[in-house]
């Protein structure tokens, strides 16, 4: 029985067999509040008449079949969420009708009320196979066709898709008719529809190629933090760019951005509607990294627009592709066409040290994995897939040249537009644009896994001059591969007190390192730095080992490096030697606080208190383990009382301490920023901070339910009912945990983005006696779980409420007798692995700790 998975094989035998002419779609959303009345109708050619194959449809009830005017015994031909079509013609037009449930998971059509002012908001969200939970779909990503649609919905709604907004047809009953135009060529999972009482902003861009309608829509109880000038700016920046760049004129006429709630992601390149979760317009101060992310998110999702949605792939194994270059592109358009030139900086500082993780693990796959069905691609929208593969993208770039590159995208849209391709399509056209063999580096790039390593080997004489000098490169048993790496290698001297690097061709030397060991003449008879680093300018993936000399300067002289670069290089590499068990946990924490005083990047500053966090809570040895944790709470309150009033430092340390906070001096002062009685200058105790000192009482087992729903009274929106239930999850007690678990694993009316906050909320370091029962109550949820929950709410749970902090020899040989002897869906023991894996980690570095 398939349910809801599709092979690729399946869909390989269906893509022969059929071509799709075309697409007619009517939704009725004015049924009721539970379901909606969805019908289909697909026009298509079959190559061997009399043949078999199915349609999708997930969920369906009172379902009508008819193919080709014969109506069709629905309860003999529907089932398994798959409509059996026999005997098929040349020509053929499938109907279908049904009613559908609307979603609270995120995946389909998503109803939501907010409890703001009692408006309804719809959305769709259909990657990777859920267009079939609102219409009738050959749910593949090669079948593509044309699309009508039609809606019928309360007649003041606001209702957008891919195609421009027509005027409603008022029927009289207070309900509109919206009749689309047909739209351009596309797979069914980026279509969309989005339908409610949105509030609408619309502008234009003028380019080269003509002019683009623009819209923004969001709640109505957002509208007043919708920054449309930066967004619609941000947006026109970005079409100059890609237009310019990819010589192709943006194919799909308007282009609607939507801020929906309850989001499972950070947004959806929807051909012309493209959805973002609302969290982007936030209704409190934000630092400098937020815009950047969000700005990287919006140009991410319009170079979908071309690779992805105008050239898709053919099946779900160039995920990556899709994914990487929206992120490679994404990128080099922010430094390139806007203020955000720092942007490859918070890429280091933050989606490369995902990959790294992600890369390690035991589920690490090739950046081109096998994703032989749906199953395995629901479960590859990681690190590897998005970051991995985007630094393995400006590898090539620096490879073959930008201009190269660019020139062999541009053959590749107009071969491919409106088409599906594959990853050896782009190759030949890279291939052909730089007049480089690619295979090779495809190979040993894309198609295998895990990360190396790279370090220096430096021989001095007594002057201190090197007199040879190598580059190792090392990869882990598993994953043996040793890559091409094109690299940067920097030199940095201590001048009056401040690291820089040397001046001249003797400061940077770039080269390309091959297998076990790569000698570089060019540094034999230079002065040895106080600080050599490699991966200079960040060209390629790989870890970066410091030596001796290199490790000692850094941790004494990081804040008085000037490059945010050279600084994220140097985070990434320490905090790979953390993880590694190479560098001790509390070494790590003092690096993190010294350069914290002076670090300008905010990504920086936003993540770095995140990994130090987890140094201090699971890399320490337990005997010294308090030590740590007093040092880095009294270091981050010295920190804040010292950071410019009003920056955006003094409000990302606010937060990083009140998740530190465990004494009760700490707990005091942060009960005390959240009263009044304690001022701090600058900062602005607004709705966001309000809530994360909250958090922290409450994780501290100093706010009860009722200081609780005192905040939540402050704040009746979404977003405070979302924090309410983290801080209630986050309290030290037994009750507090089973009240989490009934909500997160057990119940289905809970709606995702609020099981997410809890689910995430649950384990906390310190709280290990209350959750000791957990343990194994989460190895029997994960059994079972995938099958009864779904993709989001199972890999949720999995994810979010791992026992990390029951980590001791004991759990983690509970963990692998189950791994070991589980018959739970591969998805699930996936996760149950990652976990697993961090926990090993956590040990092997507690052992370095206490050594």
């Amino acid at each position: 029985m398939p349910g809801t998975n599709l092979t690729r094989d399946e869909a390989a035998s269906r893509a022969d067999l059929l071509d799709v002419a075309s697409a007619t779609v009517e939704l009725d959303l004015t049924v009721g509040d539970a379901m909606f009345a969805s019908t289909t109708v697909l026009r298509f050619t079959c190559a061997e008449p009399g043949a078999t194959t199915f349609a999708d449809l997930v969920g369906g009830t009172d379902v009508r079949i008819e193919l080709n005017g014969t109506e069709l015994d629905a309860a003999a031909v529907y089932r398994d969420s798959r409509i059996e079509l026999a005997g098929l013609a040349a020509d053929n037009e499938l109907r279908v009708s049904a009613l559908l449930p609307y979603s609270h998971t995120g995946e389909g059509l998503h109803r939501f009320v907010d409890p703001a002012d009692g408006r309804v908001y719809l959305y769709s969200q259909f990657e990777v196979p859920d267009a079939r939970r609102v219409y009738t779909t050959f749910e593949q990503p090669d079948l593509k066709t044309v699309f009508t649609f039609t809606v019928t919905a309360p007649e003041d709604w606001k209702v957008v898709s891919n195609a421009v907004t027509p005027e409603p047809e008022r029927t009289g009953d207070g309900s509109g008719v919206w009749r689309f135009p047909v739209t351009e060529r596309m797979s069914t999972y980026i279509t969309a529809l989005v339908a409610g009482e949105y509030v609408e902003v619309r502008d234009t861009y003028v380019g080269a190629h003509g002019e683009i309608d623009l819209g923004l829509y969001c709640r109505a109880s957002v509208e007043p933090y919708l920054d449309r000038d930066e967004l619609f700016e941000l947006t026109k920046q970005g079409f100059a760019f890609y237009e310019e760049k990819f010589d192709f004129p943006y194919p799909f006429g308007k282009y609607d951005q939507l801020f929906v709630p309850e989001y499972n992601m950070g947004a959806m390149e929807n051909a012309g509607c493209v959805t973002y979760r609302d969290e982007y317009l936030p209704r409190s101060r934000q630092t400098h990294s937020f815009y950047e992310q969000r700005a990287n998110t919006v140009l991410h999702e319009m170079a979908h627009m071309w690779f992805g949605d105008l050239v898709t792939m053919r099946w779900w194994d160039d995920l990556w592709l899709n994914e990487s270059f929206a992120e490679w592109a994404s990128h080099h358009a922010l430094v390139e066409a806007t203020k955000y030139v720092d942007a490859w900086t918070g890429f280091t500082n933050a989606r490369k040290n995902w990959a790294y993780r992600q890369d390690q693990l035991p589920s690490t796959h090739p950046i081109a994995a096998d994703n032989h069905d749906l199953e395995a691609v629901e479960v590859n929208f990681d690190g590897i897939t998005y970051a991995k593969g985007a630094s393995t993208l400006k590898q090539l770039v620096a490879w073959v040249g930008i201009d190269e590159f660019l020139a062999g995208l541009r053959a590749y849209f107009k071969a491919h537009a409106f088409g599906n391709s594959t990853f050896a399509d782009l190759l030949a056209s890279l291939e052909k644009a730089s007049g480089r063999e690619l295979a090779g580096w495809a190979q040993e790039w894309l198609q295998t896994s895990g990360v190396n390593t790279l370090a220096p080997a430096i021989e001095t004489d007594a002057d201190g001059v090197i007199t040879s000098f190598a580059v190792l490169q090392s990869a882990a048993p598993d994953y043996p591969t040793l890559r091409r790496h094109r690299l940067g290698i920097g030199l940095y001297d201590l001048v009056d007190g401040r690291l820089v690097r040397r001046a001249g061709e003797e400061g940077y030397v770039e080269t390309d390192v091959r297998g076990e060991r790569t000698v570089v003449t060019e540094l034999a008879g230079v002065r040895r730095p106080a600080l050599l680093l490699l991966n200079d300018g960040d060209l390629t993936y790989a870890k970066i080992r410091l030596d001796d000399v290199s490790l000692a300067t850094a941790v004494a002289h990081v804040d008085t490096l000037d490059d945010t670069l050279v600084r994220a290089l140097l985070w990434g590499a320490t905090w790979d030697m953390t993880r590694d068990a190479e560098m001790r946990a509390a070494d790590f924490v003092e690096l993190v606080l010294r350069g914290l005083a002076t670090e300008t990047d905010m990504t920086a500053v936003g993540r770095l208190p995140t990994y130090a966090g987890q140094a201090v809570a699971y890399y320490t040895a337990p005997a010294g383990r308090a030590a740590v944790r007093a040092r880095w709470e009294s270091g981050l309150r010295e920190l804040l009382e010292n950071a410019e009033p009003g920056s955006d430092a003094q409000l990302a340390l606010t937060r990083a301490f009140a998740a530190a906070a465990h004494t009760d001096e700490a707990v005091d002062l942060v009960a005390a920023i959240l009263d009044g009685s304690v001022v701090i200058e600058g900062l602005d105790v607004d709705t966001d901070v309000r809530w994360a000192l909250v958090a922290s009482l409450a994780a501290a087992g100093r706010a009860e339910e009722d200081r609780i729903a005192e905040e939540l009274e402050r704040d009746t929106t979404i977003s405070g009912q979302e924090r309410a239930a983290a801080a209630r999850t986050a309290r030290p007690t037994a009750e507090a945990k089973a009240a989490a678990w009934r909500d997160a694993v057990e119940r289905d009316d809970v709606a995702n983005e609020t099981q997410r906050q809890v689910a995430y909320s649950f384990c906390r370091s310190d709280q290990a006696e209350v959750l000791a029962p957990y343990l194994e109550k989460y190895l029997a949820t994960a059994e079972t779980i995938w099958e009864e929950k779904g993709t989001q709410r199972a890999s949720t749970v999995l994810v979010g409420m791992f026992p990390l902090p029951l980590t001791s020899p004991e759990t983690l040989a509970r963990v692998d007798e189950w791994i070991l002897t589980s018959d739970a869906n591969p998805a699930a023991k996936r996760y149950v692995g990652e976990g697993r894996s961090d926990m090993a980690r956590a040990l092997a570095a507690q052992e370095r700790d206490a050594g």
